[in-house]
């Protein structure tokens, strides 16, 4: 049995109110909507449940012309950029530990499933070599001495493009 339910009427997920809590606060920078209008019309956007709920938060903001979109990225093969972001998330575990790939989880850095993958794993190798750390009281931190080179090599399979996981490895992060 197929029923055809009314475009608007379909329920909406958090991927949908992204660009519609994006376009609020352009139009809050721009000075089309205040402060006021602003916190109401994202409480509205965040809570509706429909996409007729949607459209009605932007019905008197005037569209956004068709250049201001990025252009999506296609999820095959990853691009320089996001290979140099993969190879500088192991980097930054072996010379920051745990620090630096969590900072870059933390950031704009992830958007990329690519670069996210490889940022999660290096922090939860980083994350596992700590605890084993804390665990054996000191003595386990000569780990981090071999861990250096199993860096280099996944910062290495990084920039050419292909997935790597460290061995041993505690998934706290995923």
């Amino acid at each position: 049995m197929t029923t055809s339910v009314p475009l608007g009427a379909l329920r909406v997920s958090h991927t949908e109110r992204e660009p519609i809590v994006d376009r609020l606060q352009q139009a809050f920078a721009e000075g089309r909507i205040d402060k006021e209008e602003l916190d109401l019309r994202l409480h509205l956007a965040m809570t509706a449940k429909t996409r007729a709920d949607l459209d009605a938060v932007l019905a008197d903001l005037a569209p956004v012309p068709a250049a201001a979109h990025p252009a999506p990225v296609p999820t095959g093969e990853p691009t320089a950029e996001q290979r140099v972001l993969a190879a500088l998330a192991h980097v930054l575990g072996a010379t920051t530990l745990f620090l630096g790939p969590l900072i870059m989880l933390c950031t704009g850095a992830r958007r990329s499933p690519y670069v996210r993958g490889h940022i999660v794993t290096a922090l939860n190798f980083q994350l596992t070599l700590l605890i084993l750390t804390i665990v054996t009281l000191g003595v386990g931190a000569i780990v981090y001495a071999v861990s250096w080179m199993v860096c280099a090599v996944a910062a290495l399979l990084a920039l050419a493009g292909t997935p790597f996981r460290y061995p041993f490895t505690l998934r706290l992060v995923r």
